[in-house]
């Protein structure tokens, strides 16, 4: 169950920007009149990402004054949904799946060797701002366990050195490419294709070796 606590002391205002205010009403136009709080969530996840990945208080209650409801009623939305950030994170959200396939394949030692590389722990931002890591449940991609997110992306066939080294790629300013990061093609087996090697044309397989002969 998510817990929520607010940073202590806020104060400061929220709007959205021109681009996000025409976003917002396009997402509200969506719904019939008088049913615009049904775009609740995708205000908040679009608030939060102008936020830097964070919901303030007057972040949260603009939303409400936005969409009309009670400031309760977006507070309960922001508070139950663990997609949504109650206290500042790092630029690169780091979030470690720990469900049952990534665990059995080390998930564990990924969280471990995050916390020990930031010298952080869960929750925590490092020093610099740029980092923060959180343990989540199943994202999805449990045949390329285990996997990680960072911020909106997917890293699959993760090790402990791995992703060390992805912090310090990161932290350099390097592009770390998305997805598996033994060069797995999608979720096909570790070592490639086991199924249709043989196969010439997109209309049919070839002949085995040694048939036909």
């Amino acid at each position: 169950m998510k817990t929520t606590s607010f940073p202590k002391g806020q104060s400061g205002d929220f709007a959205f920007t021109e681009e996000n205010l025409q976003r917002a009403q396009t997402l509200t136009a969506r719904y019939p009149e008088g049913r615009q709080s049904s775009a609740m969530i995708a205000l908040l996840d679009l608030a939060q990402r102008q936020n830097g990945g964070w919901l303030s208080v007057p972040a949260i209650e603009y939303v409400a004054n936005y969409l009309d409801v009670a400031p309760i009623r977006a507070h309960e939305v922001a508070s139950f949904y663990s997609m949504f950030n109650t206290k500042p994170v790092g630029k690169y959200f780091i979030q470690v799946c720990r469900t049952t396939p990534c665990w059995l394949r080390g998930s564990d030692g990924i969280t471990e060797a995050c916390k020990k590389k930031l010298g952080v722990g869960l929750r925590e931002v490092s020093d610099d701002g740029l980092f923060s890591v959180i343990e989540v449940e199943c994202l999805g991609a449990c045949a390329n366990a285990p996997m990680v997110q960072i911020n909106d992306d997917y890293y699959e066939d993760l090790t402990p050195e791995r992703i060390a080294e992805m912090i310090d790629e990161l932290r350099a300013g390097a592009e770390v490419p998305v997805g598996s990061q033994t060069g797995r093609l999608s979720s096909a087996p570790e070592g490639g294709p086991q199924t249709l090697l043989n196969v010439t044309d997109a209309g049919g397989a070839g002949a085995a070796p040694g048939e036909g002969d």
